[in-house]
């Protein structure tokens, strides 16, 4: 069972105590993505994070390394396209020195200029490492082109372009805007004591700034995307709507997209890689926001495999449509979700997420004994019925990298 402090100047502080632990994981939460950003800063979230590990007014980067690793525990972060996290996980008697360390970068990092010359170029061998994996690239070019009428569609990592725009200043005045304390939570999870809760409340009580962080609404438009690769495989990445994050036919959704291509078992894997051979890797995943969703299927094979290949992907997609699930298929994928999240609940990483997570995207925290009876309501019915709704084939999308053929050519292997 977790607790919920909001502090004064609204930063939220989620804490749930597990006795049976010694370590603790501390997340610190922004509503502040690549979403949120004007198109000219493209990225500055991502290099934010990474700039916040380089210094602070009263620590060098390189003290900053040696205290966290003299902790013997783990510090990192990420940027998403609706959030960035900054989190450690540690024994509990070194909580207050790791959450002390990571209160100092977020709220007094320097960003030196000197600094942001050498993490630029870091940032665009980071871009180059993802432009040479194509199953990246083909997901990433999905994207921005299904939503490329708003900011959803930027690439979190932004562009060579963007990137050259920032300075100290800039990143600066970044922060001082867009993190804001009603736009953070503060998420721990494992063994602490109060003595902890009420020094992360000393820490981040100074925080200021008001209002809300902003997005324009974003819509998902079918596209076909080809990018030439001189690879020897084709990756493929089909695309159709999905379902904003806060739906009430997400667990629905979960089920169908782990029956259709979640696993081993799965119809897709099964037909496409077992029965027919076309593929080595074949999966389904689903991409949720808080307006707007994909779900999205990817493969890679060869160039002369395609031809086969695609239509027998979609065919699978159109014979789940007309019959939903059948035999276990709804109760096997329904019992592997539920041993996921019970599994996960034995590791206070996952559970310092779903804490984080859950108040920062959803206002409130799903716990597992609620997700085990969502998952538990689900019918064949409703799964057949959202297949149908959303498995479109009027709005399905493909990209593709590697050796292309023409956009007539792809759009007639949909057909």
């Amino acid at each position: 069972m977790y607790e919920k402090i909001t502090l004064s100047n609204g930063i939220r502080i989620l804490t749930e105590y597990v006795e049976q632990v010694r370590s603790a994981s501390v997340g610190i939460w922004v509503g502040n993505g690549s979403r949120h950003e004007p198109v000219h800063l493209n990225g500055i979230s991502h290099f934010i994070e990474h700039m916040i590990f380089k210094g602070t007014d009263k620590r060098s980067a390189q003290h900053l390394a040696i205290a966290m690793d003299a902790l013997g525990g783990q510090f990192n972060a990420f940027t998403t396209k609706e959030c960035t996290c900054y989190y450690m996980k540690v024994l509990d008697s070194h909580i207050q020195t790791g959450i002390s360390i990571l209160a100092d970068m977020f709220l007094h990092s320097q960003f030196a200029d000197s600094d942001i010359e050498l993490e630029r170029g870091v940032v665009l061998e980071e871009i180059d490492m993802y432009e040479d994996n194509p199953e990246d690239t083909v997901t990433e070019k999905l994207f921005e082109r299904c939503f490329s009428d708003g900011s959803l569609g930027l690439p979190v990592l932004g562009t060579e372009q963007t990137l050259a725009a920032f300075n100290n200043n800039v990143l600066h005045q970044y922060v001082s805007t867009h993190y804001r304390p009603t736009d953070t939570v503060i998420a721990i999870s494992g063994h602490f004591n109060q003595a902890d809760l009420d020094y992360i409340c000393t820490l981040f009580e100074p925080m200021r700034g008001s209002g809300h962080n902003q997005t324009n609404s974003a819509a998902y438009r079918p596209r076909i995307v080809l990018r030439p690769k001189d690879i020897e495989q084709n990756h493929i990445c089909l695309g159709f709507p999905g379902l904003p994050c806060g739906s009430k036919d997400k667990y629905a959704l979960q089920i169908l997209c782990s029956i259709i291509g979640g696993g081993m078992s799965s119809r897709l894997f099964q037909t496409v890689r077992e029965q027919n051979g076309l593929c080595y890797s074949i999966y389904s995943f689903r991409s949720s926001y808080q307006d707007v969703g994909m779900l999205s299927i990817y493969t890679a094979l060869g160039k002369a495999t395609e031809e086969k290949a695609i239509p027998l992907i979609c065919q699978v997609l159109r014979d789940f449509c007309k019959e939903g699930p059948i035999g276990d298929e709804l109760s096997r994928c329904r019992e592997q979700l539920k041993a996921n999240i019970l599994m996960g609940m034995e590791n206070t990483s996952t559970r310092m997420h779903q804490l984080g997570q859950g108040e920062l995207m959803l206002g409130r925290v799903v716990q597992s004994d609620e997700l085990i009876e969502q998952y538990d309501a689900v019918t064949s019915e409703q799964i057949m019925a959202l297949a149908r709704e959303l498995l479109d084939f009027n709005k399905i999308s493909i990209s593709v990298v590697g050796q292309l053929s023409t956009p007539l050519y792809y759009k007639t292997l949909l057909s």
